[in-house]
């Protein structure tokens, strides 16, 4: 256990130095939420009636999910990257803990996206979001949206050291941005056709969601939904450990026979 904390804050500190030498990718990961939001705030916005609740009161909590998905895309793709350019190679002539590398990278991730929530929720303050629950509430949210983070930069990390190249991750991982649509993120299942609304329920992203608004305070759970949205915290945290008890042990041995 000591070796996999020394050598995992190794890879840490090795990944937050390669995210401080990239501002660029820095930039666009953390201006493209606030972009999203100003967006959906001011254009879908106006062109929804939601009957008891504001718009932009269920929206926030929705982009700091979806944002928080995201770790699927950054994950697969700096895996892939280390793999395919011989990164990981060198890491496994070390006498190191094989499980050190892909929790470095995903720790990393973590701390690059708490630190990026920070923006996102003082643009939603100012264009009229507030948090309504109490402060224990708020912060039970905040842990939320962190470990489901947590769990799709691991299922990342496992695509990507499943990948065949750098180009395929890019492509898998352009194609994750379809995974908050399907979802209650932006708008309402309540109004999709009974099929598609089974399909998003279902979908990780809306139990978290849910979850969130409603630790939050702004907007109520859904009586008629299917369970994971019924019982939002609830399905929330089994999604996000059912994520991680899966894909954290698979990326560890893949990373190992890569």
């Amino acid at each position: 256990m000591s070796a996999l904390v020394h050598d995992g804050t190794a890879v840490l500190g090795r990944h937050l130095q390669r995210i401080r030498r990239a501002p660029a990718m820095t930039v666009m990961t953390q201006t493209m939420p606030i972009v999203f939001l100003l967006f959906f705030a001011y254009v879908f916005g106006s062109a929804l009636a939601m009957p008891g609740a504001e718009y932009r009161a269920f929206l926030v909590p929705g982009l700091l999910v979806a944002t928080a998905a995201g770790g699927l895309m950054t994950g697969m793709f700096q895996a892939a990257q280390d793999s395919h350019r011989g990164v990981m190679d060198r890491f496994r002539t070390l006498p190191m803990s094989r499980a050190a590398v892909p929790l470095g990278q995903a720790l990393a991730d973590l701390v690059a996206s708490a630190a990026g929530m920070v923006p996102m929720i003082l643009i939603g303050l100012a264009i009229g979001w507030r948090i309504e629950g109490s402060a224990a509430e708020a912060l039970a949210a905040f842990g939320l949206l962190l470990l489901f983070r947590f769990a799709m930069t691991w299922v990342g990390i496992l695509l990507g050291l499943a990948s065949r190249s750098e180009e395929a991750a890019g492509q898998l991982g352009s194609a994750t941005f379809m995974l908050p649509l399907l979802s209650n993120a932006y708008i309402p299942t309540d109004g999709m056709p009974g099929w598609l609304r089974t399909v998003a329920e279902w979908n990780p992203i809306s139990a978290v969601t849910t979850a969130v608004r409603d630790l939050f305070g702004n907007a109520p759970v859904p009586a008629d939904a299917a369970w994971p949205v019924a019982h939002p915290v609830a399905g929330a945290l089994l999604w996000s450990l059912a994520l991680l008890a899966v894909c954290a042990p698979a990326a560890v041995r893949r990373y190992a026979k890569v």
